[in-house]
């Protein structure tokens, strides 16, 4: 068994994606922890059958569950990977894990995976989703999911971290390729972030990581969102969705990629500011009636 680290991953319904993820793990030997929230297809059947560890908890958001995951399984080895069902971890990738040693890595606390992303089977390669780099490797408890983040879930380590640039991981949600799942999901997604930002308007929800234009990938993000913040809501997703598609050569990912773009870089982010002012309006005819 592979005494350097191992592996946890969070799934709900993911018949279609989780023997893709494990196939692309196996011989690497790691321990495999797999924390569900209800599946009620095959994919309990596959991760037992695969000799994963598997436990359930009721899904919230993802930071609340990557927490839930990095505190409650009993794992032995020094560092850990998190990846998501619908990723699979490239041959360049398998072969930098192959000859991973926790020793040759002293001083380090946590590695930046490269992502590809993939919309309905094409990757998406401008707009800025590549390269695009994720903080999916880091030393058990000392790296820690990020609660003050209600959708996107990242992961926090103290000290020096690593990219590994042709380290990297595919994704592609088949589940996507129909666009109602698409809609549906980031509609959820939407109320996350609305009411992300509407207690950040009051001052109640604070960012953990320090915001730095030329810090690691996760401090640059912090950093383009309290720009983000301060830009006028109804302005802020056509500016998105321009620099998307001009300023960072979207318009090149052709016609499936730039549907993405519209859909991810200007409907969602419409959609969430009209929901802030939905929640703003909420709280303001409340303070009136004194409720």
């Amino acid at each position: 068994m592979n005494q350097h680290f191992s592996f946890i991953i969070l799934t709900y319904n993911e018949e279609v994606h989780l023997p893709r993820l494990l196939a692309s793990l196996d011989g690497l030997n790691a321990a495999t922890y797999i924390l569900d929230s209800g599946s009620d297809d095959n994919t309990l059947s596959i991760a037992a059958a695969a000799g994963a560890h598997v436990a359930s908890n009721a899904f919230i958001n993802h930071p609340k569950q990557w927490h839930h995951a990095l505190t409650t399984f009993s794992i032995t080895t020094p560092w850990v990977i998190c990846l998501d069902a619908d990723q699979v971890i490239t041959p360049e990738l398998y072969t930098k894990l192959s000859a991973f040693k926790s020793e040759d890595f002293a001083g380090i606390n946590g590695i930046y995976f490269n992502r590809k992303n993939f919309f309905k089977g094409r990757w998406i390669k401008h707009g800025g989703y590549y390269p695009f780099y994720l903080l999916k490797m880091f030393r058990h408890e000392v790296g820690y999911s990020d609660l003050n983040e209600n959708m996107d879930h990242r992961f926090i380590v103290p000290g020096k971290t690593l990219i590994w640039k042709d380290g990297i991981i595919l994704e592609e949600n088949l589940k996507e390729n129909k666009i109602s799942f698409w809609i549906a999901k980031h509609n959820m997604y939407s109320d996350l972030v609305a009411v992300e930002e509407v207690e950040r308007l009051a001052k109640t929800r604070n960012q953990t990581l320090q915001a730095r234009f030329w810090g690691s990938p996760d401090e640059r993000t912090a950093y383009l969102k309290q720009l983000w913040w301060k830009l006028p809501r109804y302005t802020r997703p056509m500016l998105y969705f321009i620099y998307r598609i001009i300023f960072k050569l979207g318009i090149l990912d052709g016609r499936t990629g730039i549907i993405f773009h519209f859909m991810q870089g200007f409907w969602f982010r419409l959609v969430v500011d009209i929901k802030i002012d939905e929640l703003l309006k909420k709280e303001k005819n409340a303070s009136r009636t004194g409720q």
